[in-house]
């Protein structure tokens, strides 16, 4: 097994870091080379998400080859090879593919460490933002823009307005009618936009206190702000209160909330929003 030390957190982070260089390049070429997967629905794939994922691959191997690695970027080992791994890094090359298409600079690189179903370990790093979290199980979480890392915590929601992050891309009907749901209970609700993995970090540095994700993401998508934010004190829960696990056999996430501490009680608003 990994130990998780200042060590783990510092080698992710350099990882991070390192493709997020290769994806900046990209980014700035102008030069995207957008293609669309060949999934459901047609998820945008640009030369940024493969550049990115050979770099993590190639660099998480060298640091501990006995891991495997789950990335959305590769093709996925099949449940009666994955049933069996204790502890894995999952990984999100370039996570918010359509906020780096748009050019908005909320995309992030994410990499976890999943021990037993859980995330303990997580990186996720906006390289147009030079802004990095990072949150391990034991250690805390914390945040660097540029002039070193300081540690972060969620807040508590009823110290003054509650504050929702949606996503910028894909917010839906749902997440409006809960937020017309809190409303007109009298909690007052202001709404933030965010692309990618960063809509969990502003729970976990306490800048948001619910976000609501009432439609399709995959483990990929959540396992590394996932650890960042219960390092900071929060929890990322389905609907009926279960934190959520990973490596299961459908990589499907479901519906989920992610909260600060106290947790918002969002159940008391769910009258009417659909699942």
């Amino acid at each position: 097994m990994i130990k998780i030390n200042q060590e783990l957190l510092d080698e992710l982070t350099r990882i991070s870091k390192k493709a997020g260089a290769a994806i900046i390049k990209v980014y700035e070429s102008g030069d995207l080379g957008v293609t669309h997967k060949d999934d459901e629905i047609h998820s945008p794939l640009t030369r940024a998400d493969t550049e990115a994922n050979n770099i993590i691959i190639k660099e998480l191997s060298l640091f501990s080859p006995k891991t495997p690695v789950l990335s959305e970027e590769i093709k996925e080992a099949p449940f009666s090879e994955r049933e069996g791994w204790r502890e894995f890094f999952l990984v999100d090359p370039l996570d918010g593919t359509k906020e780096f298409i748009k050019q908005n600079d909320q995309f992030t690189v994410n990499i976890a460490l999943i021990r037993d179903g859980i995330p303990i370990a997580g990186v996720v790093y906006a390289p147009a933002l030079h802004t990095t979290y990072v949150g391990a199980t034991g250690l805390g979480a914390f945040k660097d823009t540029g002039s070193g890392f300081k540690k972060i915590t969620t807040s508590d929601y009823r110290d003054k307005k509650l504050k929702l992050v949606a996503s910028s891309s894909h917010r839906g009907t749902s997440v409006d009618k809960l937020i017309s749901n809190i409303n007109d209970a009298g909690a007052e609700v202001s709404c933030i936009g965010m692309g990618s993995s960063l809509k969990l970090c502003l729970i976990a540095e306490g800048e948001a206190h619910l976000y609501p994700r009432l439609g399709p993401t995959m483990e990929w998508d959540t396992g590394a702000a996932h650890a960042v934010v219960t390092a900071a004190g929060g929890a990322v829960r389905d609907l009926q209160g279960t934190p959520l696990r990973y490596n299961k056999a459908n990589l499907l996430n479901p519906f989920f909330m992610v909260t600060g501490t106290p947790p918002f009680p969002f159940e008391d608003f769910m009258e009417g929003v659909e699942e």
